[in-house]
């Protein structure tokens, strides 16, 4: 009589354990960043009378985070002087990328985007955000897989404390910086620089939670255990190394965008810029070859480092990997690219900055937080692939509801219904979508296959989102919209076929 008593005792007694308690926090710190990127941002950009296809463009600050697995592997194995001797090494770079999230969001404050000149600025300081905090994220993955390691129960109950604190994360800097703007005195029709400046100071101000438990904490064992010996002079030339590789990408990206056609519409954009972007992968992974037979860093060293997790990936998967990539690169595509224009929309309805706060950045989170509880609770009962269709059908008929309010334009009712309703979907498929790429990656290669995977996960919804105010432009809203509903049904046939020719045959999948 007394067990089943006893274990629930037990099970709400881990979430105060010290390690959930921290994740919890940890989670705060993570959570705040993103918005300043995504949403508060595109408020103020467009209360200063930014143009709505320039202010989209800004969330491509936020690609950081699609591209994080290419300096995860540094983040991973290399030391930082003086202050890994100090904190060790998890610390150590957690407290460099929380003080580069608030010196972003400083700066941020600093600038008036009224003057077009200083958008450059605005945008060399968001993008500062985005590395920041996606480093950030690359180091709470690693610090919870290594706090809670051979213990799957206490992964879960950090991972849900962690998650917890996101929200409240993404509370504090979305609903929260609305309402601080809209108390300070800016508005649609009067904007206040000083409003939106002592807003992101607050923000910034914020992070002390994250920064002070990171002071607080202590490392993980495991950290220190899994470190290797390994030459300070062959550190320095692995950075070397990254430096030569990431010069080349910026150098191919400048050059090859100063060849491209002007103008065009948004797909034909679009083309372009995966060309762009696909030019300057391809000049980064030719400087770093030519540098590795250089002798620049050791082969063997650049090899451990960035090659063998995704060797690994592929000689597990085989030729069923490329089906795999492509449902993790397209899976969220719907929910992103409505989402980058989302706070734009409702303001070009008319509502409010405290509608906006109340509805998205309040109601929106708490319902994407039972979003996730009921993915979670239902993954328990049906297979998990069934759960992906549930999840990719939700995400992309959602958006339907936003070309009715599309149409219908100032109705609180419909707002609070089309928001609730997206968000709920939004949380069961990302709860889900976790869980998935969790079971792909390797145990060896952990931390920096899911930065793989969950930078894939973002990299072309992002990217044709930074397009959806030209988008909006050609097509209008209902027109937009629509169109975001359809990008999900090719994500319906790949996870019909990954279920069909991995899933059935594969259990570990």
């Amino acid at each position: 009589m007394n067990q089943p008593s006893s274990r629930r005792r037990s099970a709400l007694a881990a979430y105060a354990d010290s390690r959930a308690i921290i994740l919890f926090f940890l989670g705060i710190s993570a959570g705040m960043p993103i918005l300043l990127i995504f949403s508060s941002l595109s408020l103020w950009l467009r209360e200063a009378g930014v143009a709505r296809d320039t202010v989209t463009m800004f969330s491509w600050a936020a690609l950081a985070y699609s591209f994080k697995f290419v300096w995860a592997p540094l983040v991973n194995s290399l030391p930082l002087p003086l202050f890994g001797r100090l904190l060790g090494r998890r610390r150590s770079w957690l407290l460099l990328a929380q003080a580069g999230v608030v010196s972003a969001a400083a700066a941020m404050a600093l600038v008036n985007p009224v003057d077009p000149q200083a958008l450059r600025l605005m945008a060399a300081a968001a993008v500062l955000l985005g590395f920041s905090s996606a480093t950030q994220d690359i180091v709470i993955d690693a610090y919870r897989i290594e706090a809670a390691a051979g213990d799957a129960a206490m992964q879960s109950v950090m991972s849900a404390t962690y998650s917890a604190g996101y929200r409240v994360g993404m509370v504090l800097s979305g609903a929260g910086a609305l309402f601080l703007a809209a108390k300070l005195g800016s508005a649609a029709d009067h904007y206040s620089y000083e409003a939106w400046r002592q807003t992101y100071l607050a923000m910034a101000a914020l992070m002390a939670a994250g920064v002070l438990t990171t002071l607080l904490m202590r490392e993980p064992e495991a950290a220190a255990a899994a470190q290797t010996p390994c030459p300070p002079l062959d550190h320095l030339r692995l950075v070397l190394l990254f430096l030569g590789a990431v010069s080349a990408f910026v150098a191919a990206f400048v050059w090859v965008g100063s060849l491209l056609p002007e103008g065009g519409g948004a797909l034909a954009k679009l083309g372009w810029e995966t060309l762009r972007l696909a030019s300057a992968l391809a000049a980064a992974g030719a400087a770093g070859a030519l540098l590795v037979a250089a002798k620049v860093a050791p082969a063997a060293l650049a090899v451990q480092t960035w090659v063998s997790p995704v060797t690994d990936f592929f000689r597990r998967y085989g030729r069923s990997a490329l089906l795999l990539l492509a449902l993790i690169g397209l899976y969220r595509i719907s929910d992103i690219v409505a989402g980058v224009i989302s706070n734009v929309f409702y303001q070009d309805l008319g509502f409010s900055k405290e509608e906006i706060a109340w509805a998205v950045k309040t109601f929106g989170v708490l319902m994407a937080i039972a979003g996730g509880f009921v993915g979670g609770a239902l993954s328990q009962r049906y297979s998990l692939m069934k759960m992906m269709m549930l999840g990719a059908v939700l995400a992309a008929a959602t958006n339907l509801l936003f070309v009715a309010l599309a149409y219908q334009g100032r109705d609180l009712t419909l707002m609070y219904l089309a928001v609730g309703s997206d968000n709920l979907a939004s949380g069961l498929a990302g709860a889900v979508f976790v869980a998935f790429l969790s079971v792909l990656t390797n145990i060896r290669f952990t931390a920096v296959q899911y930065a793989i995977l969950s930078s894939l996960m973002t990299l072309l919804p992002k990217t044709l989102g930074g397009y959806s105010g030209t988008m909006v432009e050609n097509i209008g809203y209902p027109g937009f919209f629509l169109f975001t509903a359809l990008l999900g049904l090719p994500v319906l046939l790949l996870v019909y076929l990954v279920d069909k020719k991995i899933y059935r045959n594969n259990q570990a999948v």
